[in-house]
């Protein structure tokens, strides 16, 4: 069951983890991600200003890195990444929301464009994940997606293994992105990239359909 409309609360277990990370977190993932972070990020466009939606923001690591011309609005359901996060997005025009990326606190059709970096495969359920920033997507907006997913019928015993432990405090290693995207029938994909591990972490941009 879900508490309060914010499903993350049923793993309290990862809520705290990430409190305890957030220090620690930019060490190990700032420097082999930043390329990859860039390379996504390039699909915002640069022409005239729209609303953003960051999704799972984190300690801000993509913010240095955002077109200023935006209106963004980051979102994190961890006090202690959001704080870290504030000072690299001083220059932007940024709202910032402690809440949870499986029941975005935002009417339908309020955002331009959503970016999720490394947040479908961290939550407990990655297809409300992914619904969620469907709903919240104007249509014709794009999802800029950025994780790591199996393909469909691979194998990878050796992730799905780790994944029993590392699931309940950092991320999920066994979500398989073919299966989440059933999700949201309103999504087409319009661009799909490996970026890093051999293609396990992916560069994928969604467009939202004009139904």
């Amino acid at each position: 069951m879900e508490k309060n409309g914010q499903p993350y609360l049923e793993n309290p277990l990862l809520r705290h983890s990430y409190s305890l990370i957030a220090p620690f977190y930019d060490l190990v993932i700032e420097r082999p991600m930043r390329e990859a972070r860039l390379r996504s990020l390039r699909a915002l466009p640069t022409d005239k200003a729209v609303e953003v939606l960051l999704s799972g923001v984190g300690t801000g690591l993509d913010l240095p890195l955002l077109p200023a011309l935006h209106r963004y609005t980051a979102l994190d359901f961890n006090a202690a990444m959001l704080s870290r996060a504030k000072p690299r997005g001083a220059k932007l025009h940024l709202d910032w929301v402690l809440g949870d990326g499986m029941a975005l606190p935002f009417a339908d059709a309020q955002f331009d464009h959503v970016v999720l970096h490394l947040i479908v495969a961290v939550v407990p359920q990655p297809e409300k994940c992914l619904r969620e920033a469907a709903r919240v997507l104007k249509p014709g907006g794009t999802i800029i997606l950025f994780d790591k997913f199996l393909r469909p019928k691979q194998s990878a015993w050796l992730r799905r293994a780790f994944n029993l432990l590392t699931r309940h405090f950092a991320t999920r290693m066994d979500v398989v992105f073919e299966d989440v995207l059933r999700a949201a029938p309103e999504l087409e994909i319009i661009s799909d990239e490996p970026m890093l591990v051999g293609g396990w972490f992916r560069g994928i941009i969604l467009q939202k359909i004009d139904q």
